[in-house]
């Protein structure tokens, strides 16, 4: 069993920064791609970054520049650092990681979400 918990939403003026965090747990033998996606009410989940097990990075076109995705293998930890934030970056922030079971499964794991939201 394998979860992932997220951190570090909240409410933000326009302009302003935070940072989510993506703490995985469980019976993991090693991570592939790990990502934040995100949902706004009405609207598809939507790509916000992603990053490979090399460190490869790719980003939504709405966030580029702004955002920065990153991870530390030794803590389970996937981050985004959001910066320059816009109200229409309002969401809830999902992340999720492709993940080696001890098991030997191949899994995309979710976590519960963590809502952003940003002021005018």
């Amino acid at each position: 069993q394998v979860q992932l918990v997220e951190s570090g939403g909240g409410l933000v003026q326009a302009g302003g920064s935070l940072r989510l965090s993506c703490v995985a747990s469980g019976s993991i033998f090693s991570y592939n791609a790990m990502g934040w996606y995100r949902q706004a009410p009405g609207k598809q989940r939507e790509l916000v970054a992603a990053i490979t097990s090399g460190g490869s990075t790719n980003y939504g076109d709405s966030v580029k520049g702004r955002f920065t995705i990153s991870r530390d293998n030794a803590k389970n930890t996937v981050y985004l650092q959001m910066n320059s934030l816009k109200p229409e970056d309002t969401a809830v922030y999902y992340c999720n990681a492709q993940i080696i079971t001890t098991r030997g499964s191949n899994i995309l794991y979710w976590g519960q979400g963590t809502q952003v939201t940003v002021s005018s």
